[in-house]
């Protein structure tokens, strides 16, 4: 009895939980389906009848949807990719030299607000003459992206065995190939993990694009906020951006969810 009423407490407290997200979610899916004249009604209606796609049109009018979808794409892949290129080694060596300091400036990096790296990189980029391609949004995503890589690298190679290595080392094998050929193979589900939280990271990052990119260089999330006008807020429209935006993130986190759980739970939050 007592295990039993342990599982619906705790089967109440996720519900509770996830009601606020799952609730939003199910709003804007509501809106996107909806009229201007369903969408302003009171008292609110939350089930369309009968429900519209016409929001979803108006979307791809007012954007050129598929090359933002495009310039999305290789800006997240780009820095995600640069990101494990650069953070992954630079998480073994904290780990390994036991680099608390850096490891301080990791986190600093991490959560100092995007803004306080925007205003000066932005000049900088106008002083070189990249502004208005994707090149300059690539750079700066990697201050969101790296941070990641390398904290959640860290935790994982601090959870291995330093004798394994050592072994490899004392085998003839250089610090390059120890790294390669044995501590990699043993943290790739951290390495799925890095490779996740910065690609999500990254997709959904609105002020970067926003203030550096041009005419043909935005990204998916500038196109939700060029659903807003002057004159009024197309709610169904907006929605209706938002669901396409939202939507490959929240397909990837459900199809990776397994992976991410596993790397977690193997050690990925552990901090240096």
């Amino acid at each position: 009895m007592r295990r039993l009423l342990g599982r619906i407490a705790f089967g109440f407290s996720i519900l509770v939980l996830i009601a606020p997200a799952a609730m939003v979610f199910l709003w804007m899916l509501s809106l996107s389906l909806k009229t201007e004249l369903d969408n302003t009604a009171y008292p609110p209606i939350f089930i369309p009848s009968p429900p519209v796609l016409s929001n979803f049109v108006a979307v791809f009018e007012r954007n050129d949807f598929l090359g933002q979808a495009w310039n999305s794409i290789v800006v997240s892949f780009s820095a995600t990719g640069l990101a494990v290129l650069f953070g992954v080694p630079a998480g073994y060596g904290i780990a390994r030299m036991q680099a608390t300091r850096a490891a301080v400036v990791i986190l600093i990096a991490r959560i100092t607000p995007g803004l306080s790296y925007l205003i000066p990189l932005f000049l900088l980029f106008q002083w070189i003459g990249l502004t208005g391609s994707v090149v300059p949004i690539i750079i700066i995503h990697l201050v969101i992206t790296v941070p990641i890589v390398v904290w959640v690298m860290m935790g994982f190679f601090e959870g291995l065995p330093a004798e394994l290595e050592e072994a490899a080392l004392v085998d003839g094998a250089t610090i390059w190939q120890a790294f390669y050929h044995v501590a990699m193979p043993l943290c790739r589900p951290g390495v799925t993990v890095a490779v996740i939280l910065s690609f999500i990271f990254s997709w959904n990052n609105f002020i970067f694009a926003m203030v550096l990119a041009g005419r043909n260089s935005r990204t998916l999330p500038v196109a939700v906020n060029n659903m807003l006008t002057f004159e009024q807020i197309s709610w169904g429209p907006l929605a209706a951006a938002a669901l396409l935006v939202t939507l490959p993130v929240l397909l990837l986190t459900l199809l990776a969810q397994k992976q991410i759980i596993e790397g977690l739970t193997t050690g990925g939050v552990k901090g240096g």
